[in-house]
């Protein structure tokens, strides 16, 4: 009741997890080792932060911090759990730079927005060296494309995520289990850093020729990758084929071996 009397008159474009085991099992499958502080984007009610708190009375949480771009439920939120100012963030995920508190290792949990799940994703590739763990629910039909290994739902984020994340599909969830509700199946996810290190030239290298060649994916990659002007490209092989044929490891193979 105290939920509905604060947000009777707020108007929110969101659905709302109400399903308080599954809330649960999300945090659980948080693999808390290499960092102490997690970062909750669009906590919406609180369903996810409940079960962090809880983690940090344990004490196995040394700080987390919630990003919430709506004032009024930035508000609910601290007025619920007592949260301090200095962890609520009241600014848009896409534009926040962890370097602002700063972080450098912590991982990230939410129940994103579905119309910006790719600008999310994109947005923790641009960090994903401060980033080793992400465990979020997103539109099943989404998650279906970025855990492609090929094919017609591959595409960029496909490859992009998959070269620096290995994705486990953790469970689906059903629409009922939210308010109002969803009108579509969700799906909740973990990604854990790979080992494998790419540069930062690598990576802004990868991002261009992976764009490129998913931007003309009828093209083989010989042909779509002139744009690019690559010296050697007649050395690398695989480039009769093209960018949905690919691999990731073959995409990674290209960005290592090509010059430009």
């Amino acid at each position: 009741m105290m939920y509905k009397s604060y947000l009777k008159n707020v108007k929110f474009d969101q659905y709302f997890l109400k399903n308080k085991n599954i809330a649960k099992k999300i945090v659980q499958n948080l693999s808390i080792k290499n960092y102490e502080v997690i970062v909750e984007v669009g906590p919406g009610l609180g369903i996810l932060t409940k079960y962090l708190l809880k983690l940090k009375k344990k004490n196995i949480l040394k700080n987390f911090f919630i990003i919430e771009i709506d004032k009024k439920l930035s508000i609910f939120i601290k007025k619920i759990f007592f949260i301090p100012d200095e962890n609520i963030i009241n600014k848009n995920f896409l534009k926040w730079n962890p370097k602002e508190i700063p972080l450098y290792n912590f991982a990230i949990i939410g129940n994103f927005p579905y119309s910006i799940s790719s600008k999310i994703l994109f947005h923790i590739l641009k960090y994903h060296n401060y980033i080793p763990e992400c465990i979020g629910m997103f539109q099943k039909e989404f998650v279906e494309r970025i855990i492609s290994k090929k094919g017609k739902k591959y595409g960029i984020l496909s490859v992009l995520i998959q070269s620096f994340y290995d994705i486990e599909y953790i469970f689906t969830v059903k629409k009922n289990s939210f308010s109002p509700i969803s009108k579509v199946d969700s799906s909740v996810i973990s990604l854990k850093r790979k080992k494998q290190k790419i540069s930062h030239l690598e990576k802004k290298l990868l991002f261009k020729c992976v764009k490129i060649a998913f931007n003309q994916r009828r093209k083989k990659l010989k042909n779509s990758l002139q744009l690019m002007n690559i010296k050697n490209l007649h050395k690398i092989s695989f480039l009769n084929n093209r960018a949905e044929e690919l691999s990731v490891n073959e995409f990674i193979k290209l960005i290592k071996e090509i010059k430009i």
